[in-house]
């Protein structure tokens, strides 16, 4: 075992550290304007607690703040570090057939090109995502990579990291750099890359806005999910790189996430002009879109949760790197699909609905039911534990009428 697992406890402040070891690491239509409805997964080994301890000794053992009966928080100060946590609780990494065999290196300036990286999360590729910099790594980030120790595999074509632009690989040999020419010219380049080490054309392609963060964040946890690309456009023009791209897989479906003001109806056109097969999901504001597409089902494309029994990711919908950062939690335990919340202290009336639409419940036997898990990104200064408390109300397996 690499000698950083010593330090695993100090990244992220974490409750990670003790709830890891017990976690399971994962290998790992409509309309042009559709807008999807409510769903829920079996919990994650470990990391449902009971009722949370009072007082001076549930603080010391981070409950409620990272762990209650339905949610757990991977509580970083930043990205780095929630990115850092988010890997290990993915890949515990105690033993080598616990480590993923590479990773992506992206800049947390960059969300653009992390959230383009999130596709190299899918199968058969699963790398997790680590924030470093052009000046080095950042220490959460450089002890997780310790103690994941990529070593390559056939389906990395032997690479042991994929860097998205300049950024310090610290040690790590054979690595794969994904230039990036901008948000548009780096997605296409790691849509790609992901075609290429998949051997396949993909399903389907996600096109989101690259001026407009909160809206394409969502698509970070499906792209790892589902191997879907993730290419960019402006709201009133579709870039080069993106339109060859579209061009290259012309009879590949496109699903346009976020609103008309954020990508026109003129650039979805554009689009239509070489692959017919566009649609467009989306809500009002970054928290009704997320939940669209959790709820959206489109021969194939989307989460298709409109029901008890899934799991579910909540960030901040101003942290875009936090999406990429979490990703892998999307493909792994409960593959839970990325909701957002636009506020520390209080829960969104969407989301509220949305998660008491999905609420579980049972009428005889709870062990014969279905429950929803919670993962919560971000420390108490971006989803504050009142708020995660309301989300772990809301998530919790409730008695439906009276036994016969």
């Amino acid at each position: 075992m690499p000698g950083a697992l010593k330090g695993i406890a100090a990244l992220v402040v974490l409750a990670i550290a003790f709830l890891v070891a017990a976690i399971v690491g994962g290998g790992g239509g409509g309309s042009e304007e559709d807008e999807a409805a409510p769903g829920a997964a079996a919990p994650v080994p470990g990391t449902q607690t009971t009722t949370a301890p009072a007082g001076e000794t549930a603080s010391e053992l981070g409950y409620p703040a990272f762990a209650t009966s339905n949610t757990t928080r991977v509580g970083g100060g930043d990205a780095a570090s929630n990115a850092a946590g988010v890997a290990l609780a993915v890949y515990p990494s105690t033993e080598p057939r616990l480590r993923p065999a590479a990773v992506v290196l992206a800049d947390e300036d960059d969300w653009a090109g992390a959230i383009a990286a999130s596709v190299l999360m899918a199968e058969p590729v699963g790398a997790p995502l680590l924030f470093s910099g052009e000046d080095g790594l950042p220490e959460p980030s450089a002890e997780a990579l310790d103690a994941l120790d990529p070593q390559g595999s056939g389906d990395t074509g032997g690479s042991r990291a994929f860097a998205v632009g300049g950024v310090d690989a610290g040690d790590v040999e054979n690595v794969r750099r994904i230039g990036a020419a901008g948000p548009a010219g780096a997605a296409a380049a790691i849509a790609r890359l992901r075609e290429r080490l998949a051997g396949r054309a993909p399903a389907h392609i996600v096109v989101v806005p690259f001026q407009d963060p909160a809206f394409a964040m969502p698509a970070a946890a499906w792209a790892a999910r589902s191997g879907d690309p993730i290419l960019f456009a402006g709201r009133d023009s579709l870039p080069k790189p993106t339109a060859r791209a579209l061009r290259r897989n012309s009879d590949v479906p496109v699903f346009v996430l976020g609103p008309s003001s954020t990508i026109s109806s003129e650039v979805v056109r554009e689009i239509a002009e070489t692959n017919e097969r566009v649609r467009r999901v989306s809500g009002e504001d970054p928290v009704s879109s997320a939940i669209a597409l959790a709820r959206y089902d489109g021969g194939g494309f989307g989460w298709n949760v409109n029901d008890p029994g899934h799991g579910f990711v909540v960030a901040r919908s101003d942290s875009p790197p936090d999406a990429a950062a979490a990703a892998p939690l999307s493909a792994s335990g409960t593959w839970g699909a990325l909701l957002l919340t636009d506020s520390a202290d209080t829960l969104p009336g969407a989301l509220r609905g949305y998660l008491l639409d999905v609420k579980p419940g049972y009428t005889t036997d709870p062990t014969r039911a279905f429950y929803n898990h919670v993962w919560v990104i971000g420390d108490q200064e971006a989803i504050d534990v009142n708020q995660q408390a309301e989300i772990d109300e809301l998530a919790e397996l409730a008695k439906i009428g009276d036994a016969p």
